[in-house]
């Protein structure tokens, strides 16, 4: 789908690797500039998942004949990414503005926490520390425990890399529109902030709460997760009354007085705690089966490996092993092409001498 679109990424972690992963699976060209001689960051593989699809070459930016070198790379690209603190890439003489003389047509991607401007700009952080600051993390967990988010999902992914792309291609968009290049700065606590707006149109009807426990999103039993007997859990989400019968009806807790009332935050702890007593006596599999086609709004919570085995998840080719390494598929789908394959995974370096020749030879 993004053919013709190619991309420079200058080597870095988290959100502005994965963005460019993303634009690779769609069909981008994305080159990833690799430290020269470099190692992989602690934790991570020589050959990495998150740079599938792309090519790789080696440069040491501090060098003058490899600058260069990136230079001629950003004449003949639409899109340049990079994740450092903001400076950094100015002292480089790579800043915008360098390389908006090389090409002004130029997209300059910046992939932040903090963003590239205010008072903790320059301050490090993770993930957990944006989505806290920006409220984003506010009603991650049940009522009575502490805030707590997916690693990685709701900040660097969520609010960073997919803001990113977003920037990246209205970018893109602009200027081949003929209205020029600009500098994208996508910060983590820009989008995750900005996702919220849907859980803020809650408090216009009441439906949210500033306080813990008290709105229909960290406070009710009807949206959970519940431990089962063998271990396993279970995940309910029924906020419509009509789902909400259903769950009951499976449970055979329709004429239970206790439950009459679905959005009464006073019954909740007493009906989370009843409803907790009864999913443990019974293995995940038992509960499977109860709901099992349902629309009770009930599914399990599976590790990355169940649910590669789970049917649903199966039956798309979600989850898929390549190389030996468990990874997603490509998403979105498109009509014109429904079965995206994850392309190979480069070695650090592996295309430099092919970029090389390349450049030289046009």
């Amino acid at each position: 789908m993004l053919e013709g679109l190619r991309i420079i990424e200058i080597e870095g972690l988290g959100p502005a690797p994965f963005a460019c992963m993303l634009l690779a699976d769609l069909g981008a060209d994305v080159i990833v500039v690799h430290r020269k001689h470099g190692q992989p960051a602690p934790g991570m593989p020589e050959r990495s998942l998150i740079d599938r699809g792309k090519r790789s070459i080696e440069l040491d930016l501090k060098s003058a004949d490899d600058v260069a070198v990136l230079k001629k790379l950003v004449s003949r690209s639409e899109a340049l990414v990079e994740g450092f603190r903001p400076g950094v890439m100015e002292r480089l003489g790579l800043g915008p503005d360098d390389l908006a003389s090389v090409n002004p047509d130029l997209v300059y991607g910046r992939m932040t926490g903090w963003g590239q401007t205010g008072p903790r700009a320059q301050t490090a952080g993770h993930d957990l520390n944006y989505v806290s600051v920006s409220g984003a993390a506010w009603y991650a967990s049940n009522c009575g425990e502490a805030p707590f988010t997916p690693p990685t999902l709701v900040g660097d992914i969520g609010g960073g890399a997919l803001y990113l792309v977003t920037g990246i291609l209205a970018g893109v968009m602009a200027a081949r529109a003929g209205r020029g290049g600009t500098v994208v700065d996508a910060a983590i606590v820009d989008g995750s902030a900005h996702m919220m707006n849907l859980l803020m149109a809650l408090a216009q009807t009441g439906g949210l709460s500033m306080a813990r426990g008290r709105s229909l999103l960290d406070g009710p039993h009807w949206s959970r997760c519940y431990a089962c007997a063998d271990g396993g859990y279970i995940s309910v989400q029924c906020l419509e009354p009509k789902f909400y019968a259903e769950f009951l009806a499976r449970l055979g807790l329709t004429d239970d007085p206790v439950f009459a009332s679905q959005y009464d935050a006073a019954q909740w702890p007493r009906q989370t705690a009843l409803i907790a007593g009864i999913v443990a006596k019974h293995p995940r599999a038992h509960w499977e089966a109860v709901f099992a086609g349902s629309d009770a709004c009930v599914a399990p919570t599976l590790d990355p490996v169940e649910s590669a085995a789970e049917p649903h998840m199966a039956s798309r080719g979600i989850w898929r092993v390549v190389d030996g390494v468990l990874q997603a598929a490509p998403a979105p789908r498109f009509s014109t092409k429904p079965h995206l394959t994850p392309r190979d995974i480069p070695a650090r370096g592996a295309d430099t001498a092919a970029v090389l020749d390349w450049l030289q030879s046009e």
